[in-house]
């Protein structure tokens, strides 16, 4: 009797070591060959705007490391929330990715959503960075973002700045701007960046916080007056423009910021090799300029601490969207 329990307990043993030696390895066998296939990078918004450049330049670049092609997917609706949550449902195998924004941090606070922000992904790397602008029109009396507020407080409720819809990159950095200074102005939405930089063109709205990349070519053709930029600091590209913190509004830091994401529970060596292959294209100075480029900065940031980012802003973002009463309709 002893004699067959020891046999049965041998062969559970063997049966046990088998399935360790076979499953066990299959992640690493997995992220040793991979990728062996296309890899899907979803950017959950339109193709034209922010997200969609440096989606493409990333996607471009990292095809050449993996030496398998990055497919762009874009998968744009409800503020990024669309696309996003097609992502969090793939499998966490490492073929699907997406590319999270600084909206990825706004929506929380805006919209139901069908995932969670925090626990759904796991972060790669921040890949960018790339603030706004504050811009008033010619005929606006202000150099400075001081001689700004000084018309802000003159003439409360009657001046009026442009913004790309609710809940956009642009209106949220109006509304901290408004939020932190106490100034009153009227706040006209548009349904995109670009037909609120028309109608700042044509002088009906004053001034606005548009992004960058959009007001760059308008302040070099002097249709614009260029007063700060949102970033936490200077950047490269434009060294005496202050930013808006520095120049009169402490605390006010409005960037749009860009990061790659994968689904939950995929195997952390594809996440390494994922992390180790951004790492290095962010070094490299040709995507150095392209981002300058752009009006944005490489800006790599490790899993570790790019998690922990996340929820920064997600906390930030709503505070600012609790306090002005912002509501998606």
């Amino acid at each position: 009797m002893q004699t067959a329990k020891l046999k049965l307990f041998k062969t559970l043993g063997m049966l046990m070591f088998v399935s360790f030696v076979f499953l066990l390895p299959s992640a690493v066998l997995a992220a040793d060959s991979y990728p062996s296939k296309p890899v899907r990078l979803i950017i959950p918004f339109p193709p034209g705007g922010s997200n969609d450049i440096v989606g493409r330049l990333i996607a471009t670049k990292l095809s050449e490391r993996l030496g398998k092609q990055v497919v762009v997917d874009n998968r744009g609706g409800a503020g990024g929330v669309l696309g996003s949550e097609m992502a969090s449902k793939a499998d966490p195998d490492g073929y699907t990715l997406l590319i999270a924004s600084a909206a990825y941090a706004f929506n929380p606070a805006l919209y139901k959503l069908p995932f969670d922000p925090i626990k759904s992904f796991t972060p790669v790397a921040k890949l960018g960075s790339g603030p706004n602008s504050l811009t008033v029109h010619p005929s606006v009396p202000a150099n400075t973002v001081k001689e700004l507020l000084a018309l802000l407080r003159a003439k409360p409720g009657q001046m009026i700045c442009g913004a790309a819809g609710i809940g956009s990159f642009q209106h949220m950095g109006t509304e901290l701007f408004k939020m932190l200074t106490k100034t009153e102005f009227k706040i006209v939405q548009f349904k995109g960046g670009g037909p609120a930089m028309i109608d700042q063109l044509g002088g009906h709205s004053q001034f606005s916080f548009g992004s960058l990349i959009q007001t760059i070519p308008h302040v070099q053709s002097g249709k614009f007056r260029l007063l700060a930029i949102g970033g936490a600091k200077r950047l490269k590209v434009l060294p005496n423009v202050p930013t808006i913190a520095e120049a009169g509004v402490p605390g006010y830091e409005a960037t749009n910021w860009w990061g790659l994401m994968a689904p939950a529970g995929t195997p952390a060596p594809v996440i390494d090799r994922l992390n180790k292959e951004i790492k290095t294209l962010l070094d490299s100075e040709d995507v150095q300029k392209l981002f300058e480029k752009e009006g944005a900065e490489a800006d790599y940031v490790a899993p570790a601490e790019f998690g922990p980012f996340i929820e920064r802003e997600i906390v930030k973002w709503g505070k600012v969207v609790k306090e002005a009463n912002i509501q998606i309709k």
